[in-house]
């Protein structure tokens, strides 16, 4: 099959879910696509162990053709950060700057370390070896929330104003923090190169900060093109070379492409609020909001798919249950600490622990990343455990995160 094929493939298998859960469904649209392809994938995964090997062989060769790792990272993730940015208000950012920094930064560095000391001993129990330098990737990898996935979420579950954007600037800054992370200790567990302090900083700082201010420069070069325009078509062609050749150029400078994207789409986002041109204005963030909503749709149907080239045994079903725990325990230490501390200085939900503890979704960035990984045994049981936790993630806790916060807001009525 070559690429025109698949890409036709695809897209409409996309597009018939989403019409399909539109209008007889009506879940929230990224999940209703990803539990469509997960419910194709078992289904040719049953009729494979009973014998029709061939149509699964066919399906599977399908899909093993997609570097879901390079379309992702490298393709799809600018946009999608870009999009999601675009329509969200920096000024309740910088309100809630604090608790976003610290759950972005030392938070992901301290769940790191925790999952990979718990996961590490889990597995021992288990009777699966893994060294603890894989179980500091695995860590590395999975304690970013998912930007995308969570984006998407924040647009359904109408959370409070503050709680919904601590929860989405978390999830946009911490993938950075990650990926940091995650690059050091691959450095060090797949090619040998000595991990120093020094170095983990200086690599830091470069990714991190290098892809803020060059976001700013993005956003500011933005806003001086779109200044002087008033029409849509136009506007439409400057953001596009602005987020692929923005890009393109930070993976070159070695700077953090998804922070720059999330800081460029911030700031352009803020100035079309402002802008006197409304109508094309209005056009350019509905055109975005289309290019989010198909991405999205493709994402998670490849993310639903993805369960085809997996293999599973009994003991990685195991691990990959206390993976989930693990998770979902780690993401409580991290939230409830600091957010005990924060209500002595300022007034938070009540239910802000809980919220942001259910709330913080993984999702193709995690299993992206663990696809990064030279194959072998470690890899195979990191992404058995990647891919769990976030298929746990989306359907469940995706699910459910909006009863949570109505059942929260009638607690909180019932109170008053």
């Amino acid at each position: 099959m070559n690429i025109q094929d698949l890409t036709a493939l695809i897209l409409t298998l996309a597009v018939i879910l989403t019409y399909f859960n539109y209008l007889y469904i009506r879940m929230q649209p990224t999940i209703a696509v990803m539990f469509s392809a997960l419910s194709i994938s078992f289904l040719i995964i049953i009729l494979g162990k009973l014998g029709f090997n061939l149509f699964e062989t066919e399906i599977t060769s399908v899909f093993e053709q997609i570097d879901f790792h390079a379309l992702l990272i490298n393709g799809m993730l600018s946009f999608l950060l870009f999009a999601g940015a675009l329509q969200l208000d920096i000024t309740d950012f910088i309100k809630n700057k604090w608790e976003i920094g610290i759950l972005a930064t030392f938070g992901t560095i301290v769940s790191m370390f925790l999952i990979a000391g718990l996961t590490y001993y889990s597995l021992k129990l288990i009777g699966i070896p893994l060294d603890f330098v894989y179980c500091l990737l695995f860590g590395a990898l999975i304690s970013p929330t998912d930007p995308i996935a969570t984006l998407a979420m924040c647009k359904e579950i109408k959370a409070p104003k503050d709680l919904s954007a601590t929860i989405a600037g978390e999830s946009l800054f911490n993938d950075g923090v990650g990926i940091v992370l995650f690059i050091t200790i691959a450095a060090f567990a797949i090619n040998g190169e000595p991990i120093t302090l020094t170095k983990a900083v200086l690599l830091f700082i470069r990714e991190s900060f290098g892809g803020i201010l060059f976001g700013m420069v993005l956003g500011f070069i933005g806003n001086l093109l779109l200044r002087p325009l008033d029409d849509y078509k136009i506007e439409i062609l400057v953001t596009l070379v602005l987020v692929a050749g923005g890009y393109d150029l930070a993976q070159h400078l070695h700077v953090s492409g998804p922070l720059a994207m999330v800081i460029a789409g911030m700031v352009i986002g803020k100035k079309i609020q402002t802008t006197p041109h409304i109508k094309s204005r209005r056009q350019l963030l509905e055109f975005w909001e289309v290019i989010d909503e198909i991405l999205n749709a493709i994402l998670f149907l490849l993310i639903g798919f993805e369960l085809l080239l997996i293999q599973f045994n009994q003991a990685y079903l195991l691990a990959l249950v206390a993976a989930i725990i693990i998770i979902l325990l780690v993401r409580w230490i991290i939230v409830a600490i600091p957010f005990s501390l924060f209500k002595l200085i300022h007034r938070h939900n009540p239910h802000t622990i809980k919220i942001m503890t259910w709330g913080g979704l993984r999702g193709g960035l995690a299993v992206a990343l663990a696809l990064a990984i030279p194959f072998g045994e470690h890899r195979n049981i990191i992404l058995t455990m990647t891919y769990g936790v976030v298929i746990f993630s989306i359907l469940v806790q995706g699910m459910t995160i909006k009863p949570l916060i109505s059942a929260s807001k009638r607690k909180a009525v019932i109170k008053n």
